[in-house]
């Protein structure tokens, strides 16, 4: 048997194997034509086996794939956050679920168009940050960073989902006719779209950004709610928009300033976290108490917002107050463990973001039971986790200790 790797300098990095069996009585080609990153090094395993077994006419040959095919693909699970999506994806359902829309084929779209956009978002924010994140050791086994999905793949994952997203968006009104509302519900989309993108490209360099990319969230819960509203929208969706705004801007400025203080400011990033004094120092990091209590504020005020609905007349059950308040209480404790933090670890840090994320995520399910049943809320409420538990293996990691 002849092996030939052959090279090509237009792209990187990459080479096809060409296979000749060679029998007693005739020479013939395999057509084995396998991408294959040149520097190995990129897998802790090997990326291929050659066995060779002498017959009596043929010489066989076995080619073992297995452990480069599973590293693709849980880098490409990883880049794409496939095991958040069950969270991520979930703003255009509630915004539809919030105007009393509860047809399943509807929300099946909306929950691919939030998925489409969620990824797209990531995918942008990964490539934009690429270098940031090379400085960071726990952050160089990040596909893009080490190189297992290359920058112009990033590209188009970016212009594929955000086509499709726009693609399902109209395919949802198949038939019907476009009124105000469908109308609002596409300006929704582009802008969430526009400040999603200028968040991920610039939002290092400008102060506030995190507010840009809280905005941007909270129009895909709009859109879904527009998309499917034939009447005024009520007080349900404007309270579940500041509640989406809330977490989000939380997720990035509190959350996700404190996660990345220890190399954000090497790059020059300019966000509210390293604005107000956060900074690691060693293994310590120092936390302000304005900044904490910036944290805190957005847990608080979204507490109450979660009450106003059943204020103004929405139905309820008691226990569903009484479990929506130990929820927030437990909201609240991570809060508070987390601003209180005086040692640097972010396995801690992303240990305590995963936990109040879960939790958060459920609050509005554990809202909306009065209106689509006990069993539509709990299906809702750990759809979340379970889609967690359901994929993470396939990235290769651990269950509820994330990488990124």
């Amino acid at each position: 048997m002849l092996l030939q790797w052959f090279t090509f300098p237009s792209i990187p990095d990459t080479g096809i194997i060409i296979t000749i069996t060679i029998s007693k009585t005739r020479i013939f080609p395999v057509a084995v034509f396998i991408l294959l990153p040149l520097d190995k090094s990129i897998y802790p395993v090997d990326l291929y086996n050659l066995q060779v077994q002498a017959g009596s006419e043929n010489l066989k040959y076995t080619y073992l794939l297995q452990s480069y095919m599973r590293a693709t693909l849980a880098d490409y699970i990883k880049f794409l956050r496939l095991p958040g999506l069950g969270g991520l994806a979930i703003p255009p359902v509630f915004g539809a679920i919030s105007v009393g829309v509860y047809d399943m084929n509807v929300l099946s779209i909306l929950f691919l168009v939030g998925a489409l956009s969620a990824i797209y978002g990531f995918a942008l924010n990964d490539y934009a940050d690429v270098e940031l994140d090379g400085l960071i050791e726990e952050l160089k086994n990040k596909p893009l960073v080490k190189g297992a999905i290359s920058r112009k793949n990033a590209v188009a994952v970016c212009l594929f989902t955000m086509i499709f997203s726009f693609f399902f968006a109209f395919l949802l009104w198949h038939g019907k006719e476009l009124d105000d509302f469908k109308f609002a519900a596409v300006l929704s989309l582009v802008l969430a779209a526009v400040l999603g993108s200028i968040y991920d490209l610039y939002g290092k360099k400008i102060p506030g950004s995190d507010f840009f990319v809280a905005i941007s969230m909270s129009f895909v819960f709009l859109y879904g709610a527009l998309a499917v509203a034939d009447s005024r929208i009520g007080i349900l969706t404007w309270v579940i928009f500041l509640l989406t705004f809330n977490q989000t801007l939380h997720m990035n400025a509190v959350e996700g300033g404190i996660k990345d203080a220890d190399h954000d400011y090497l790059m020059g990033v300019k966000n509210l976290a390293l604005s107000s004094g956060v900074k690691v120092q060693g293994k310590n990091v120092h936390i302000p108490a304005t900044f904490a209590s910036f944290g805190v504020a957005i847990r608080i005020f979204s507490a109450i917002l979660v009450f106003i609905p059943f204020v103004y007349g929405m139905k309820y059950y008691y226990w569903q107050l009484a479990f929506l308040v130990v929820m927030l209480a437990g909201v609240l404790y991570i809060e508070i463990k987390l601003v209180t933090l005086k040692k640097f670890d972010r396995k801690k840090i992303r240990k305590l973001i995963a936990g109040a994320t879960f939790l958060r995520y459920a609050v509005v399910p554990v809202m909306l039971m009065s209106l689509i049943g006990i069993a539509g809320g709990l299906i809702l409420a750990f759809l979340p986790i379970a889609w967690y538990i359901a994929f993470t293996p396939l990235t290769g990691t651990k269950v509820f200790q994330p990488e990124m």
